[in-house]
C-alpha cells in the first residue's frame, strides 16, 4: 500500500474499470498531483480489454492475456480500490451509493461503466439471452455457455442478435473455437449451426462495403445463416421469434444489440440522451453538474457522435486525465475532440482480421498479426508495472511542479503538535461514530449509547471472563474492508477458546488531514468493522482515537465462558486428528500486492477468507469433542501448533501437501517474497524433526507464513474427524482439511515435536 507524506484536500473518485479509466490511473501513477487522492469503484478486478475478447473466445489468449488488473494497477496508481458496485449517485451530498458498503464521498467524480444491452425491450431476452454486455463479468457468462455448449448432446443452434461488428466477430469467434473442442472430443463439429439476426437490412451498417462483403462471405463460407430485417420480438427457452412471426428453434441466444445505460442513472438529475447515456460537453464534464464527468461508452459527447467503440474511450483517458487534474487544481479545462475516422481492426476468429477505416479496407492473416501486436503492446502499458519496494515512491515526473501549484492548499492543514495524546476532534468523532449502530444490550450499563469515563457491564453467573487485545496498520487502502478484517482478526482469540464475544473497544489511529476527509476514513472504517461485530454478537462500547501517519486499528475484547468448556492450547491429546478451517498464505499475498507481484484474483481469495468468521467453526468444533483450539495468526501455522504440542506434552505430525493454501501462495512464496515477520517465524524450524530435507519443498515456507485473521487449528477425536470435516464445509468453511495428527511424546523430549510429511 503506497503511503503519501501529504494530506488529503480532494477526493477524485472513478466509477467503472473501463479503458478510460485505467489510462487515467496510468496518468496519476506517472504524475501524481499532491494532496489529490484517487478511489476507484468497480464491481470486478479484473477488467476486459475489449479488443482481445474475441481472441479470448476463439481459444488465442489466455485470460490474463485480455484482463487489465485493477488492483495492482490501483496499487501502483496510489489509488485505492474498492471492490463494489455503484447504483446510484446522490449529487446534494457528493456520495456516490454503493452496494455492499457505505457511501463514497467525491469532490470530483468519472463515470465509466460502459453500457448494457436492453434486453428488457424484447419480451423474455431477459430470462432467456445471454447479454455480452457489460464487458465486465463477460468471463463468467461465457465459461458457463462454453460449459453448455461443450455437454450439449446431438445438434446445436446458436443465435447471435445483433449484426454489427461486435455481433459478427462474436459469431465467427464462437462458432472457430466451439467447432475445435467438438473436434478434439470426437464429436462431429458440422451438428453445430449459428444464426446471426439484425433487424438493420445490412451487416457491419458502420462500415464501408468493402468490409461488408468480406464479411458476407466469411459467414457463408462458414455456413453461418444471416437474418436480415428480422427483429427479435420474443425470446422463449428454445425458441425465438422475429417480426414477421418466423419461429426459429435455438438452443443458445447471445444479445449483442445496442446497448443503453443502467436505470439508476436515472434518478441522479444528470441530463441523458434517448439512449439512457449521460450528455457530456467537450470537456467531457456532464451538461448538469461541473463535478462529474463521463466518458467511454455511458457517455454521449453531444457536440462529436461516435460510434459507441473502444477506440475512442481508450483515446479519451488522457485527455480526461488532464483535465481531472486542472480541475482539482482550480485551472480551466480544455475542450477534447475525438478523431472523425478511426482504424477498426476485426477478427474472423480463425487469425485471419479486416482492417477498416473510412473507405479503405484491407484483409489478411498479416492483418489479425498486426492487430496482436498493437493489442499486446496495448496491454503491457498496464499489466506490465515496475516492480516497486514497499513503501516506495512513485513515479514522480513532473510532480515537483504539481507540488508547487498544490502547496499553498496543503499549508492550510495546520501540522499537528502531537498534544493531547494526538486525538482525533471530538466533533469528527461524534459525526462520524453517529452514523453507526452497533448493538444494544440489556448487560450494557454504560456504553456508547451514554459515553462515560469508561464502559460498564454486568457479568453473568457462573461464567469465566475472557480477554483478548490486537492492533495492527492497515495493508489494504479499503478502510472499510480493513475495518472487517480487523474486527475479525481480534474476534479470532476469543472464539478459539471456546468463548462467547461480549464488548470491544476501539482503538485507531488515523492520519491527519482535513476534518471531512479524517470523518470519513474514520466512518468507513469502523463501518466494517462495527458490521462483523455486530454479527458477532459483540457490542462496540468505547474507544480511542488518535493521530499518526499510518491509518490502524485494533480492538480490546471481552467475552464469556463457562469455565468447564474452555478450549485451550494445552488440550492436545495423542491420537487426535488435527484440523484447519481456513487456507493460509495472506502474509506471502500481502508482501507480493506491496511489491505489484500480486494478482488481483489472490488478494480477493484472501480477503474473502480474512472477513469470514471463526464463530460457527469453534462452535462445531466444540460439538465434535475438541478441547484444544487456536486462531492461527502471526507466529504462523507451524508456531502456533508448537506453541499447542508444548502445554499438552505431545508431539504432532503435520501433512504437508494436505494443508489448504490461498491461490497464489505458492507462486509468491516461490518467487521468494515473504512477510517482515518471516524472519523471526523461521527461527522455529529447530522445532522439525529432520527440517533440512524439507526446505526445498514447495509449501515449506507457509507454515511460517504470518496470518491476519486466519481460520482455526483444532484437534478433534479421530472418530468425529470425519463428521466435523463435513459440518464445516456445510457451514461455510469449504477449504477445512484434516492436516495432520497428534502422536505421543517421544522419549527424546519436547525438543522436536514436529514431524512432517507430504
Amino acid at each position: 500500500m503506497q503511503q503519501s507524506e501529504q494530506p488529503v484536500l480532494r477526493d477524485i473518485v472513478l466509477v467503472g474499470g473501463g479503458h478510460s479509466h485505467v489510462g487515467v490511473l496510468k496518468q496519476f501513477a506517472m504524475n501524481p498531483v499532491p494532496g489529490v487522492r484517487l478511489t476507484l469503484i468497480c464491481r470486478d478486478t479484473h477488467t476486459p480489454y475489449s479488443g482481445m475478447l474475441p481472441g479470448y473466445v476463439a481459444g488465442h489468449y489466455s485470460y490474463d492475456d485480455v484482463h487489465i488488473d485493477l488492483s495492482r494497477l490501483a496499487e501502483f496508481a496510489g489509488a485505492r480500490f474498492y471492490r463494489d458496485e455503484a447504483i446510484g449517485i446522490d449529487r446534494s451530498r457528493k456520495r456516490v451509493n454503493c452496494r455492499s458498503r457505505p457511501d463514497v464521498p467525491y469532490d470530483i467524480l468519472s463515470v465509466n461503466i460502459g453500457s448494457s444491452p436492453r434486453v428488457n425491450d424484447v419480451d423474455g431476452a431477459r430470462d432467456h439471452a445471454v447479454p455480452v454486455k457489460p464487458i465486465n463479468g463477460f468471463n463468467n457468462r461465457w465459461l458457463s455457455l462454453l460449459s453448455r455448449l461443450e455437454n450439449h448432446e446431438g445438434p446445436m443452434s446458436v443465435a447471435v442478435v445483433g449484426a454489427g461488428a461486435g455481433g459478427v466477430e462474436l459469431t465467427l469467434a464462437m462458432q472457430f473455437r466451439l467447432r475445435n473442442e467438438l473436434k478434439m472430443r470426437g464429436h462431429d463439429p458440422d451438428q453445430l449451426h449459428f444464426h446471426l439476426f439484425d433487424a438493420e437490412n445490412q451487416i457491419l451498417p458502420t462500415h464501408n462495403e468493402k468490409v461488408r462483403a468480406v464479411f458476407a462471405d466469411k459467414l457463408a463460407s462458414r455456413g453461418v445463416k444471416v437474418h436480415l430485417g428480422a427483429a427479435v420480438t420474443k425470446v422463449e427457452a428454445g425458441h425465438l421469434t422475429t417480426e414477421s412471426a418466423d419461429v426459429h428453434s435455438v438452443d443458445e441466444v447471445l444479445w449483442v444489440t445496442r446497448a443503453g445505460g443502467p436505470q439508476w442513472l436515472e434518478e441522479t438529475g444528470l441530463a441523458l440522451d434517448p439512449g439512457g447515456f449521460i450528455r457530456v460537453r467537450d470537456t467531457l464534464q456532464t451538461e448538469t453538474d461541473d463535478d462529474i464527468f463521463a466518458v467511454g461508452d455511458i457517455a454521449n459527447v453531444v457536440n462529436h457522435p461516435r460510434e459507441k467503440a473502444g477506440v475512442f474511450a481508450v483515446r479519451q483517458g488522457r485527455p480526461l486525465a488532464d483535465n481531472l487534474k486542472r480541475y482539482a487544481l482550480g485551472k480551466a479545462v480544455r475542450a477534447f475532440s475525438p478523431q472523425k475516422k478511426w482504424l477498426a481492426l476485426i477478427s474472423t476468429g480463425d487469425k485471419f482480421a479486416v482492417a477498416s477505416r473510412g473507405d479503405m479496407s484491407f484483409a489478411g492473416k498479416w492483418v489479425w498479426h498486426w492487430k496482436n501486436h498493437i493489442d499486446k503492446r496495448f496491454m503491457a502499458k498496464f499489466n506490465d508495472l515496475p516492480a516497486m519496494e514497499e513503501n516506495s515512491a512513485l513515479p514522480d515526473t513532473g510532480a515537483a511542479q504539481n507540488a508547487e501549484e498544490a502547496s499553498q492548499a496543503i499549508s492550510a492543514v495546520a501540522m499537528r503538535c502531537g498534544g493531547c495524546g494526538a486525538k482525533v476532534g471530538s466533533t469528527v468523532l461524534s459525526r462520524a461514530l453517529g452514523e453507526l449502530r452497533p448493538i444494544e444490550r440489556d448487560d450494557i450499563l454504560i456504553g456508547l449509547h451514554a459515553p462515560d469515563d469508561a464502559a460498564v457491564l454486568t457479568v453473568p453467573a457462573g461464567k469465566a471472563v475472557v480477554h483478548t487485545v490486537d492492533f495492527f496498520r492497515a495493508f489494504i487502502d479499503d478502510p472499510y474492508v480493513f475495518g472487517k478484517v480487523a474486527a475479525n482478526h481480534a474476534l479470532g482469540d476469543v472464539f478459539a477458546m471456546g468463548a462467547e464475544a461480549q464488548s470491544a473497544t476501539a482503538v485507531a489511529t488515523v492520519p491527519y488531514g482535513i476534518e471531512s476527509k479524517v470523518e470519513d476514513v474514520v466512518y468507513q472504517m469502523m463501518s466494517g468493522a462495527v458490521e462483523v461485530l455486530n454479527e458477532a454478537g459483540c457490542a462496540l462500547v468505547g474507544g480511542h482515537t488518535g493521530e499518526g501517519r499510518e491509518l490502524a486499528l485494533g480492538f480490546a475484547v471481552n467475552g464469556f465462558i463457562d469455565p468447564e468448556e474452555v478450549m485451550s492450547k494445552g488440550g492436545l491429546r495423542a491420537g487426535d486428528v488435527l484440523l484447519l478451517t481456513k487456507p493460509i498464505g495472506t502474509g506471502t499475498l500481502f508482501a507480493a500486492h506491496a511489491k505489484l507481484e500480486a494478482k488481483g484474483r489472490w488478494i480477493d481469495a484472501a480477503l474473502a477468507s480474512m472477513v469470514q468468521s471463526n464463530k460457527a467453526a469453534a462452535q462445531c468444533l466444540r460439538r465434535h469433542g475438541s478441547k484444544a483450539c487456536t486462531d492461527v495468526t502471526g507466529f504462523g501455522l507451524l508456531g502456533h501448533l508448537v506453541e499447542m504440542t508444548r502445554p499438552s506434552g505431545v508431539d504432532a505430525e503435520l501433512d504437508l501437501g494436505a494443508i489448504p493454501i490461498l491461490p497464489g501462495a505458492e507462486e509468491t512464496a516461490a518467487a521468494g517474497i515473504l512477510s517482515s515477520l518471516q524472519p523471526a517465524n523461521i527461527r522455529l524450524r529447530r522445532g522439525i524433526r529432520d527440517q533440512e530435507k524439507w526446505v526445498k519443498h514447495p509449501r515449506y515456507p507457509l507454515i511460517f507464513d504470518p496470518q491476519t485473521a486466519g481460520g482455526l487449528l483444532a484437534s478433534v477425536p479421530a472418530n468425529q474427524a470425519e463428521a466435523c470435516v463435513d459440518e464445516l464445509r456445510a457451514l461455510g468453511y469449504p477449504h477445512t482439511a484434516v492436516i495432520g495428527r497428534v502422536l505421543p511424546q517421544d522419549e527424546s523430549g519436547p525438543i522436536e515435536p514436529i514431524t512432517l510429511r507430504d
